[in-house]
This record gives structure tokens, sequence and C-alpha cells, in this order.
């Protein structure tokens, strides 16, 4: 990664995994979880209520601002967010939010993801190359664009099933797991609407910025 200003331009790359989950309550949590990132590892939490209102819950301030540059929300804030996981169960505090989900075993199309080689799923070609399919199989769309002068592509390289869920925010329980219905309006894309957990590799380029331009290897 390096930095530069009066840059035209930046791709960067994100590598990680993306869970999504709907509750009884009608809000439904979108977990990002990234190991390897331009900005290290972290963690980030979208969450939209049965009233439309997004929010971002990010770890740094940094993150914050990146992550509200590229997606669409009402609310953002900075909050600690940690992420825990063991044999199938994941911990995720962020803030007033607090969320333990378990995945199920992998389906068909999870393991046919998981041939795809890393290589091949972190270029963007693969993703314009799988959009349709995704569309067709899932109802979720692997490339296009959020913002002016903003282009994304996701690679799925692994799909399991969320098959419990618990969820409080400030303390108030959110319901039983449920379908991620209606779609999130985050961004250009949507989760699927089957609670689901996916390795991910996100490319987002932008034009016309300044700040870190490039992508980790």
């Amino acid at each position: 990664m390096r930095y530069a200003g009066g840059v035209d331009s930046e791709r960067l790359t994100f590598d990680g995994w993306i869970a999504a989950v709907g509750t009884g309550s009608g809000t439904r949590v979108v977990v990002g979880h990234w190991p390897r990132s331009p900005f290290g590892s972290f963690s980030d939490v979208m969450l939209e209520r049965a009233d439309g209102w997004r929010m971002l819950l990010a770890p740094t301030a940094e993150t914050a601002e990146y992550v509200s540059s590229v997606y669409h929300f009402d609310e953002v804030r900075s909050v600690a967010v940690r992420v825990s996981v063991r044999d199938g169960v994941w911990d995720v505090a962020a803030g007033p939010l607090d969320l333990r989900f378990t995945v199920g075993r992998r389906s068909a199309l999870g393991l046919a993801l998981r041939v795809v080689p890393r290589s091949l799923a972190r270029r963007p070609l693969w993703a314009a190359v799988s959009d349709v399919p995704s569309r067709l199989m899932a109802g979720v769309r692997t490339r296009g664009s959020s913002r002016p002068g903003c282009r994304q592509w996701y690679a799925a390289g692994d799909l399991l099933p969320i098959v419990t869920a618990r969820a409080r925010f400030d303390g108030n329980d959110l319901g039983p797991l449920a379908p991620v219905s209606p779609p999130v309006r985050f961004g250009f894309g949507s989760a699927p609407s089957a609670p689901a957990l996916v390795r991910v590799v996100s490319t987002v380029e932008r034009t016309g910025v300044s700040g870190i331009v490039g992508e980790t290897g």
C-alpha cells in the first residue's frame, strides 16, 4: 500500500467475509470481517432498521470515513468492533450491537465456489463474468456502482448458511433469525435473502480522489 497526494484514482482490495442476517424486528445486519485490507485487519457493521434508517459502525475514524464514502448511511458511528470465531460460532460486538450467529454445512454452491482459485477470484474480470449467474442463483450483483466515480466488484469464494442468530441493540432483543428482507440499501448490491456467510474479495475503484492508492497483495 502506498500514499500519494493529488492522485486521480485509487483501487483497493478487501479480502475477508461478509455475513448478513435478518431479524424478527425487521432490522437487517451486515458484518464485514476483513483480515486483509489496506487499513489492516478490521471489521465493520452495516445495519438497517425496519423504518429504513441505515447505520454504519466502524472501528476508527479512518475506516468510518472510507466506508461511508463508498456506501450510503443515515448515521455513522466510530466504535470498537470485535469479532471472534470458534467452532462455527461468530460473536460480534460493535458499540450498541451484540450479535452471535452459527453457520451450518455449506451447500453445493458453497462447495463450487471453493474450487475457484484465489488468484482468479481477486480479478475484477471474474466478478464481471460471475455477475449474471449470481443474480440468477442468489439474487445478488457482483459488480456495479454505489456513488458517482466509484466502481465495485465482489468475488465470492465460499458460502455457508447462517442457521441461528441472536442479536441485541442498545440492550433490546431484535428477535429471531429471519430472511434479509426487504433488501438492504447501502449500495448497488444486496445480500442474499437467506441469511448467509460469504467468503469474498471486494475491489473498490474510485476516481477523482487523493489519499491511499494501489492495493494490498
